[in-house]
């Protein structure tokens, strides 16, 4: 079939002008946008994900010269892509891996309290350090879920926080209190995920 050039130009002429009128309306929104200052962030949901997004933040926040700490709450001692990547870069950025590991490994309610409250207390101070602009507190859902930490404390915290740094908190079930003062919630759904054909955990992948 030949295509009718004067056709496909009207066509392409008409494309133009509709994007030309879209510019000009987003242009009116992006100018109603004023409001400037550190955003309070939630990763939830089942999905694969929530973590990798946030170190995805990370590098972008490192490639414009800023300071990120990342505090592990849960993933223990394990060797992983990310804590090795990061380390490349500890002049803007710090790692800390807090965690005991998962409940049904530990298997000690003490000791995951007490690693957890150690882990808030260095969120806190990251958290009130200025040299820092982006805190990723990775898997905090999961305590706070488990009712490891107070949720009320918490939020308490978040809600006098300094304005003018970045905070992401990930891990699946959030707590609705987190969610209603949190500036970003972004819920991962799962669709299909290997593990449940009788994959293993894949290097690069999930760690």
């Amino acid at each position: 079939m030949t295509e009718d050039p004067a056709a496909e130009r009207n066509d392409h002429t008409r494309h133009n002008m509709r994007m030309q009128k879209l510019k000009v309306a987003r242009d009116k929104i992006q100018a109603r946008k004023t409001i400037e200052r550190g955003l309070l962030i939630v990763h939830t949901g089942n999905g694969k994900g929530k973590s990798s997004s946030a170190f995805g933040m990370a590098i972008r926040s490192v490639g414009w010269g800023m300071k990120v700490g990342i505090l592990q709450y849960v993933k223990g001692s394990w060797d992983t892509g990310e804590k090795a990547f990061f380390a490349a870069n500890p002049d803007l950025l710090t790692f800390d891996v807090m965690g005991n590991g998962f409940t049904w490994d530990t298997q000690d309610r003490a000791r995951d309290i007490a690693a957890a409250r150690a882990a808030w207390e260095r969120s806190k101070a990251l958290i009130l350090d200025p040299a820092y602009d982006f805190i990723i507190l990775d898997e905090l859902n999961i305590v706070l879920r488990d009712d490891t930490l107070p949720i009320a404390e918490i939020v308490a915290f978040l809600k006098d926080r300094p304005l003018e740094k970045h905070i992401c908190i990930t891990g699946r079930n959030a707590k609705p209190e987190l969610i209603e003062i949190a500036d970003l919630v972004t819920e991962f759904q799962e669709v299909k995920h290997p593990f449940k054909a009788g994959f293993k955990a894949q290097k690069g992948v999930e760690y």
